[in-house]
C-alpha cells in the first residue's frame, strides 16, 4: 500500500514537472528574441540624413496686392422720360440693345404739337404786322410833332402803341419757340451712347407726368467698379505702413485690375476715383471707386466681379512658399537648416499670401535656409541633406 502511494505520489511530480517545461522554453525562446533584436538594430545616426529642399531667405522690395469682391455699376444710367403728353405713337430701339447719342428711341404723335406751331406761327405774324403798322405810324407822327402840328400827347401814343407792338411780338417768337420745342419733344432720342433696357410703356398708350418714364440707358464705358474694406483692413494697411512694412505709391494712385468670374484678367485697367467720405452705418465698411474703360461692353452693371489692387510695395519684404509654413499648437513655424546642417525649428509671423508666396513679418533673417520639401520624420536635430529648391 505504500509503494502504491509512493508511487501514485512520482508520479504527481513527473506530471507537473512536465507541464513546466513549455513555459521554461517559452521564456528562453523570447530572450533569444530580443537579443537576436538587440543585435541586429542600428542606432539612428546610422539611417543617413534626412533629404530635404530649402530656400534661401532673400529680403526684397515686393509689390503688395490685395484682391476684394466688387460689383459693377454703370459710371451713368439715365432715365428716359417723355417730356410731353401725348400718345406714344412708336418704339423704334430694340430692347437691350446698344445706343448710339442721338439715337431715336420712341417717337409720340407730333400732329397736336403740330397745329400748336401753326397757330403760333400766325399770332406771330399778326403781331409783327402790328409793328409795322405802329412803327410806320411813330415815323409819320414824330416830324409833325416837331412842327408842332401834332401835340405832344400823339407823339406819346404813336411812341406807346410801337413798343406794345414789340413786345407782342417778341412774345409771339417765345410762344412759337415753346411750340417748336415740344414738338421736338416728340422724338425721343438717347442722350448718352450705352445699353438700353425694357420698354416701359407700349405703343399707343397715352404718356402724361405719372407714366412718363420710358425706359433707361446705361453707359458701359467707363464702368465703375465698387468694393469695400472693413474697419480692421483699413486699420491693419495703416499699422503696417506705420510699421515700414507697407509703402503707399509715390503717386498715391493705385491700379485696379478686374478679374472676370472664369478668373480670367479682364484687358483693361481702371484707377481709384472716388471714395466714400464715411462708413456704412449697415455694414461698417468704407466703400472705394474704380473707374475701368470698357469700349466693348464685356462688363455689364451689377455684374460681380474682383478687384485687385496694385501700386503699394512691401519693402525688404521676405516670402517664402506657403508649404514651407506649417502649424502647431502654439502657432506658425518653419524648419531650417541650422548649424552642422541639422534640422532647425523655429517659429514665425506670417503676414498675407501673394500667390503661392507667404510674407513673413517675423522670425526669418537674410541667409536663413527654409525646408520647403522632404519633411516626413523630419526631427530637431536630425542631419540633413539639403538641396536647393529650383
Amino acid at each position: 500500500m505504500r509503494q502504491l502511494g509512493t508511487a501514485g505520489g512520482g508520479g504527481r511530480r513527473r506530471g507537473a514537472s512536465g507541464q513546466q517545461w513549455p513555459v521554461v522554453l517559452a521564456v528562453v525562446a523570447a530572450l533569444a528574441i530580443a537579443g537576436c533584436g538587440r543585435k541586429g538594430s542600428a542606432p539612428p545616426s546610422a539611417t543617413g540624413p534626412a533629404e530635404v529642399t530649402a530656400v534661401t531667405v532673400t529680403p526684397r522690395d515686393a509689390p503688395a496686392v490685395f484682391e476684394f469682391v466688387a460689383q459693377t455699376q454703370s459710371s451713368r444710367q439715365v432715365n428716359i422720360q417723355a417730356r410731353v403728353s401725348g400718345f406714344l405713337e412708336k418704339r423704334v430701339y430694340t430692347e437691350g440693345s446698344a445706343v448710339k447719342e442721338g439715337q431715336v428711341l420712341f417717337l409720340m404723335d407730333q400732329r397736336p404739337f403740330q397745329v400748336q406751331v401753326d397757330a403760333h406761327a400766325a399770332e406771330l405774324a399778326k403781331q409783327q404786322a402790328s409793328l409795322d403798322m405802329a412803327r410806320a405810324n411813330l415815323e409819320r407822327t414824330k416830324p409833325l410833332a416837331e412842327q408842332d402840328a401834332l401835340s405832344q400827347k400823339d407823339l406819346d401814343d404813336a411812341t406807346g402803341q410801337f413798343h406794345a407792338a414789340e413786345a407782342a411780338v417778341e412774345g409771339a417768337m417765345a410762344k412759337l419757340e415753346s411750340a417748336k420745342l415740344d414738338l421736338s419733344y416728340c422724338t425721343i432720342v438717347s442722350p448718352v451712347a450705352g445699353i438700353t433696357g425694357a420698354a416701359e410703356q407700349q405703343d399707343g398708350t397715352y404718356i402724361s407726368p405719372q407714366n412718363s418714364l420710358l425706359t433707361t440707358v446705361a453707359v458701359l464705358s467707363p464702368i465703375w467698379v465698387n468694393f469695400s474694406l472693413s474697419e480692421n483692413e483699413l486699420q491693419r494697411y495703416r499699422d503696417e505702413a506705420a510699421r515700414g512694412l507697407l509703402r503707399a505709391p509715390a503717386t498715391g494712385e493705385y491700379d485696379v485690375e478686374v478679374l472676370l468670374p472664369d478668373g480670367s484678367l479682364f484687358p483693361h485697367v481702371g484707377r481709384i476715383t472716388f471714395a466714400s467720405p464715411s462708413y456704412s452705418a449697415q455694414t461698417g465698411t468704407f466703400m472705394l471707386r474704380a473707374s475701368v474703360d470698357n469700349p466693348d461692353g464685356v462688363l455689364r452693371p451689377n455684374q460681380y466681379v474682383r478687384a485687385r489692387i496694385k501700386g503699394a510695395v512691401r519693402p525688404n519684404a521676405i516670402l517664402i512658399p506657403q508649404r514651407a509654413v506649417q502649424q502647431g499648437a502654439e502657432g506658425h513655424f518653419v524648419w531650417l537648416v541650422g548649424k552642422g546642417e541639422a534640422a532647425e525649428q523655429r517659429p514665425v509671423t506670417v503676414g498675407p499670401w501673394q500667390g503661392d508666396d507667404w510674407f513673413i513679418e517675423e522670425g526669418l533673417h537674410a541667409g536663413d535656409r527654409v525646408v520647403v520639401d522632404g519633411f516626413v520624420g523630419l526631427r530637431v536635430g536630425v542631419p540633413l541633406s539639403v538641396k536647393p529648391a529650383v
